[in-house]
């Protein structure tokens, strides 16, 4: 059985394409309160794990030794740009923990941001591993490294002692058994593990839960308050996490995963949200996550105008023409409520 058309594309009010996927939001009890199509579906969560992984660093004391500031935590919890910016606070991270940005193996990638990828090369330079969007994550795994003295070579290995005790969390967190779990490498390399749709929105509900003992209930306060209180350095400009977050933060938090996942919490009401897109493109699970953002009903039109466009958005040709549109399916979540 196929999961249900979640995003139209039209062109001149023609659909030329759709998105399939699977929407799964799950209460304080584990319970499905909404879905569409096949919960059980089993995935990667990508990048959205990454509010995950930095966990172990923040409970067994990690912020205490190197002295990090939340701005630095929410940078590993990130996929950045690799604007100035970004790239500013992990060299700070490396700073602190006796390190340098050669240390990083997550890849040399152009910056996600064009306007920083075009300096690059009008000065004729490569990229290094500093500018992949992940840096921030792998700069949180060496301090990891050095937290608990392990070694940093071949920190990425499944089975490295950071890898194997994030794995641990990861396990806890989202509620599933890593003997169930396969085991790839992400696109920086540092080992992922595939995850049910229910379990990730389970996983980003026990984030905001509080019903863990106290440091570990306190490291997951911890990531919502910097993600929340530092949503540019989750992504950047131009990215959807962080004007999301810029506006919805503390009340909703969320992240984006490659191949088509997000994956949001909502604090008060003890609520976590997967979101999959089945054909892996990146777009509709924004328009998704947006008019789930609006069906919560915790803010007014006004407050969410800059975000509406996540929604509906028009397409544009290479002369600037608009061609069409690119929408979440009206109604889409028509009966979902609070409560």
């Amino acid at each position: 059985m196929q999961n249900p058309i979640l995003v139209e594309v039209y062109r001149a009010n023609v659909l030329e394409s759709f998105h399939r996927g699977v929407i799964c939001v799950v209460n304080q009890n584990n319970e499905v309160i909404f879905s569409k199509g096949n919960v059980d579906q089993v995935c990667y969560p990508r990048s959205a794990m990454k509010f995950i992984q930095v966990l172990p660093l923040i409970e067994l004391g990690g912020i205490e030794k190197f002295g990090f500031t939340l701005e630095e935590i929410a940078v590993m919890c990130g996929s950045h740009n690799a604007e100035q910016e970004h790239l500013a606070v992990v060299e700070s991270i490396l700073l602190k923990i006796g390190l340098n940005r050669h240390d990083l193996f997550c890849g040399p990638q152009y910056p996600t941001s064009k306007r920083d990828a075009d300096h690059l090369i009008r000065e004729n330079k490569k990229p290094e591993h500093i500018h992949n969007n992940c840096s921030g994550k792998h700069a949180g795994m060496l301090a990891l490294c050095q937290l608990i003295n392990a070694p940093i070579q071949d920190y990425i290995n499944p089975n490295h002692p950071i890898q194997q005790l994030i794995l641990e969390y990861v396990e806890k967190i989202y509620e599933y058994p890593k003997a169930k779990m396969a085991t790839a490498l992400d696109g920086c390399s540092a080992p992922i593990y595939s995850i049910p749709v229910i379990n990730q929105a389970i996983g980003f509900k026990n984030l905001v839960c509080n019903h863990y003992e106290e440091n570990l209930s306190n490291a997951c306060k911890i990531v919502v308050e910097a993600v929340s209180k530092y949503p540019f350095m989750v992504a950047g400009s131009k990215r959807y996490c962080t004007d999301m977050m810029q506006i919805t933060a503390p009340q909703i938090i969320g992240k984006t995963g490659a191949e088509g996942i997000f994956c949001l919490s909502l604090p008060k009401q003890k609520i976590g949200v997967c979101i999959k897109i089945d054909d892996g493109k990146m777009l509709p699970q924004y328009n998704v996550a947006q008019a789930f953002v609006e069906a919560t009903g915790l803010f007014n039109q006004d407050t969410l105008k800059p975000l509406h466009h996540y929604i509906k958005a028009d397409l544009t040709n290479f002369n600037k023409f608009i061609v069409g549109e690119i929408m979440a399916v009206e109604g889409l979540f028509d009966g979902f409520k609070i409560g």
